[in-house]
């Protein structure tokens, strides 16, 4: 974290503290409970951890002036959406916020990206094109990623941001822009500028007010909340969210989350697919959530009962090479069948059941899959 981010979370923690000139933020009339709730739970990373209470009063603080703001943390943090709470906060909010993954666009195509051209402006160019400023005019505009950006393409985004004017590829008239400028970056950008990948100059009109977003390794206490306020969002959604018994928690709070929010939240779409409407424990998480977890004794039955059934649904990725859907298919029939057969200690009438199948099916794909009925009961340890 820099000096200039340090100084502002110290000032954030004060009561009633701010950066200078922000103190008339609290009593904005932009900033009223009711709007700030909605934001929140629109666009909020939740939590309540200290971290996390220290990055939100940054935000609220900063949202009702047009200061640039430079968002940092790890892939999966969630900065898209912080950059989308600031902006619902700020007066800007009926006009467009507009996205960019700056590393997601070829570098010779994201002048046109960001902005626009003219007809016969290079080949392909059949029509005049708007670009990201021009359609985000009077909102604001996020610029995420900005630390994978070429370093041709920076000098030109340092003009838009001295001087407020751009001109489409293939054109000559020079265009003024009324826009907010949010970045992102999941890398080091101090770092970046000492191996001469990033402006010095562009940096610090990017960094006026630095936010930065922890990993949700450092702030586990949230986890409860985050995945209650994701199966929210699945059931708005249309899907039928899972309820985490607290040995599910448990477990999943000793994880270190390499992949942040967005690996949680893959998670629980996952297992909303798996259970829909079901409870969740931990035999029902994929095995790299349970590898190195400390188990309870009770726990550890659990996962020795799992083990027995083979394979679980969850634990099946696609791999990188692909598979045959087929295959892919029959892996994940054969775990369910073993998983039932288990659960019901070998009886082939009761795993049917289970399965919502005709016996005589069952037994004819465990015939096929070459599974026995008393095998995988044995396999089980006693409940």
């Amino acid at each position: 974290m820099n000096e200039a981010s340090d100084s502002l979370e110290q000032e954030a923690l004060r009561p009633g503290g701010g950066p200078p000139g922000l103190a008339a933020a609290a009593s904005d009339p932009l900033l009223d409970a009711a709007a700030i709730a909605r934001a929140r739970s629109l666009y909020f990373p939740t939590g309540q951890s200290p971290r996390m209470t220290v990055v939100r009063r940054l935000l609220e603080q900063v949202a009702p002036f047009n200061t640039n703001v430079l968002i940092t943390g790890e892939s999966g943090t969630g900065k898209e959406w912080a950059a989308r709470y600031v902006h619902a906060l700020s007066p800007r909010h009926p006009q467009p916020f507009v996205p960019v993954n700056c590393g997601a666009i070829p570098a010779e195509l994201l002048e046109s990206e960001l902005f626009g051209h003219e007809k016969g402006a290079f080949t392909g160019a059949i029509a005049a094109r708007v670009g990201r400023f021009e359609a985000a005019e009077g909102g604001t505009l996020f610029l995420d990623e900005i630390g994978d950006m070429s370093l041709p393409m920076q000098v030109k985004l340092l003009r838009v941001l001295q001087e407020r004017v751009y001109e489409r590829v293939g054109s000559n008239r020079s265009r003024h822009c009324d826009v907010r400028i949010i970045a992102a970056t999941h890398r080091n950008l101090e770092e970046a500028i000492r191996e001469g990948k990033f402006r010095e100059d562009l940096f610090y009109r990017l960094n006026v007010f630095p936010v930065e977003l922890p990993p949700l390794r450092e702030r586990k206490e949230d986890l409860t909340e985050l995945a209650s306020n994701i199966l929210e969002r699945c059931q708005r959604a249309g899907q039928q969210p899972v309820t985490l018994s607290g040995g599910a928690l448990r477990i999943l709070r000793c994880y270190d989350w390499p992949g942040n929010i967005r690996e949680l939240a893959n998670l629980m779409e996952r297992l909303c697919v798996l259970y829909p409407g079901q409870p969740v424990d931990i035999a029902n998480l994929p095995s790299r959530y349970t590898a190195n977890a400390p188990l309870r004794e009770a726990d550890r039955e659990i996962v020795a009962r799992r083990s027995a059934a083979g394979p679980q649904p969850q634990d099946f990725d696609l791999p990188t090479e692909g598979i045959p859907l087929k295959t892919y298919i029959e892996n994940i029939e054969i775990a369910l069948i073993r998983r039932a057969l288990v659960d019901t200690d070998g009886v082939v009438a009761h795993a049917a059941e289970r399965l919502q199948i005709r016996r005589t099916t069952l037994a004819e794909k465990m015939k096929r899959y070459g599974i026995q009925a008393g095998a995988e009961a044995q396999g089980a340890p006693a409940a």
